[in-house]
């Protein structure tokens, strides 16, 4: 039995069909390509029962994913990250079905270990030696300590504002790292040129190469089946590049064409920063694509994004499942941050914590009931990020006393 049932990559835009095993970027129109699968082979040669018993990774769900010959597989064991029920925190903001998916678990601290893991993997298997990107700090983390299980160079340029954890993580993999003083898409423009002048690199952009979004989707095929094999009311995900949201629908879809969810799908929530809000402001003025947003600025780094080349998709996902886009203040995030880890003891990362400043006001809004069972994405941990938590506490002499 094929460990892959990979039929095709599409042009997300025109539909058109690409060979989906040579190397690939974007399509002809420039737009970012799909993966695509014999989805009637796997519903013949794969189950959620079999799927249940399989090695807690997301690799269980090989049939679904790009890499053909298992021996190609580049993993340290992501995936089959917990969905948390907050109680307290969820009966606290009205929403008492409230569950978190937290990233934060996974190899490399955030969930660009997913994307990077099946990215990799794939490039590997085509050949690719060597990988370069620009990124906003934990895609390029991800995808530097990958690339170095996988034995192949990158090349990673990102903002000289990026969390200082994110550099550290790429140097000690071994990356060739640049900083820029600039935004995610000036680090992009020069990782462009650096592989048009240099060749032998495959960039692997957001959306600029097909296979991250394969491995964000396992985040929905986990959702689901931790939850029976059926799908939540809400999902409410951090959307800068938007894949893992993009990701998330595609599962969902998948998973419906399979049968192996029922006819409902999940209402997805893209939130966004009030310092960088392309998407939603996209998003309420009805426009299927957004516009570039200059001199963006948000402690929230993973989603300052001022123009995602997959945003028409993220926009087509929402609307498609009745979703809608939120933008949320710096403050309130932090905020947030604190309520979370006081009532819940989780520590979650600023783009995480975006979507609970986002639930709350949802909830108030009444766009999300009381009944509704509500997944949040926390999709890093707030380890990465100390600079947002001040210690200002008293020290006592060692013959003191504690008050």
């Amino acid at each position: 039995m094929a460990y892959s049932l990979l039929s095709h990559l599409e042009c997300s835009r025109t539909g058109s069909r690409l060979d989906a095993d040579v190397v690939q970027g974007v399509s002809e129109a420039g737009a970012p390509l799909l993966a695509r699968y014999d989805l009637d082979a796997v519903r013949a040669a794969v189950t959620p029962a079999d799927i249940e018993v399989r090695p807690h990774d997301l690799w269980r769900y090989h049939e679904v994913l790009p890499v053909r010959d298992p021996a190609h597989v580049t993993t340290l064991g992501e995936g089959m990250t917990p969905l948390l029920p907050l109680r307290r925190y969820g009966e606290a903001i009205d929403v008492p079905r409230l569950l978190m998916k937290d990233e934060g678990l996974v190899p490399t601290g955030s969930f660009k270990a997913r994307g990077a893991a099946v990215g990799v993997s794939r490039a590997r298997e085509l050949g690719v030696e060597a990988i370069a990107m620009p990124t906003n700090g934990n895609a390029g983390a991800a995808w530097s300590v990958y690339a170095a299980r996988a034995g192949m160079g990158s090349l990673i340029v990102m903002p000289v504002d990026a969390p200082e954890i994110t550099r550290r993580e790429c140097v000690v993999s071994g990356a060739e790292l640049y900083l820029v003083d600039g935004l995610i898409n000036h680090a992009g423009a020069l990782v462009k040129d650096a592989v048009a002048r240099r060749g032998g690199y495959q960039e692997v952009s957001t959306l600029k190469e097909p296979y991250r979004i394969e491995g964000k989707k396992t985040m929905g095929y986990e959702i689901a089946e931790q939850l029976g094999w059926r799908a939540p009311d809400v999902i409410l995900y951090p959307a800068g590049g938007g894949v893992g949201l993009i990701g998330i629908h595609k599962a969902m879809l998948e998973m419906q064409e399979l049968g192996w969810i029922g006819e409902k799908l999940p209402r997805p929530v893209a939130v966004q920063s009030t310092g960088c809000p392309p998407i939603v402001d996209a998003f309420e003025a009805g426009l299927e694509e957004s516009t570039l947003v200059e001199g963006t600025h948000t402690l929230a780094f993973g989603i300052n994004v001022p123009k995602a080349l997959g945003d028409f998709l993220v926009l087509r996902a929402v609307r498609e499942s009745g979703g809608t886009a939120v933008a949320v203040s710096d403050d309130d995030i932090l905020d947030e941050m604190r309520a979370l880890a006081t009532a819940e003891g989780a520590w979650v990362c600023p783009e995480g914590a975006a979507c609970f400043v986002a639930a709350k006001r949802l909830r108030a809004e009444g766009w999300i009931d009381a009944g509704e069972e509500v997944v949040v994405l926390n999709t890093g941990t707030g380890l990465k990020y100390p600079e947002t938590v001040s210690v200002d506490v008293p020290t006592l002499a060692r013959d003191g006393q504690v008050p």
